[in-house]
């Protein structure tokens, strides 16, 4: 256990941001998310490994966590849309419809696309 530790978190935070996107592209969600929880962290302030850590808890069906880590994003960049849209993915996948459609309309308005308002 002691190596698997060791491994997520080894290496400089580039070297660590790399390694998660390698574990984000090849699909394994779960290491990609192990690496990036520590990443974030270490840099709390920077956006992207959060929301690379929000996409890698969604994908890996750990939807409360998606969750916790979209609404940081949301709360510090309330135009961030992808985090919007995001977010409100996140709430419809555990059947909160209601709660995502103020996100969703939100998100849609953020990149242009009046016409599904």
């Amino acid at each position: 256990m002691t190596y698997e530790v060791d491994y997520y978190a080894h290496g400089t935070p580039a070297e660590r941001w790399e390694r998660a996107r390698m574990f984000f592209d090849a699909k394994d969600y779960a290491a990609s998310a192990r690496v990036l929880g520590g990443l974030v962290e270490e840099v709390p302030e920077q956006t992207g490994p959060r929301l690379l850590l929000a996409r890698a808890y969604y994908h890996s069906a750990q939807l409360r966590r998606a969750e916790a880590e979209l609404r940081v994003i949301v709360e510090r960049d309330p135009v961030e849309h992808y985090a919007r849209l995001m977010l409100g993915r996140t709430l419809q996948r555990q059947g909160r419809h209601a709660e995502a459609e103020p996100h969703l309309r939100l998100a849609s308005a953020l990149a242009g696309d009046f016409e599904s308002l």
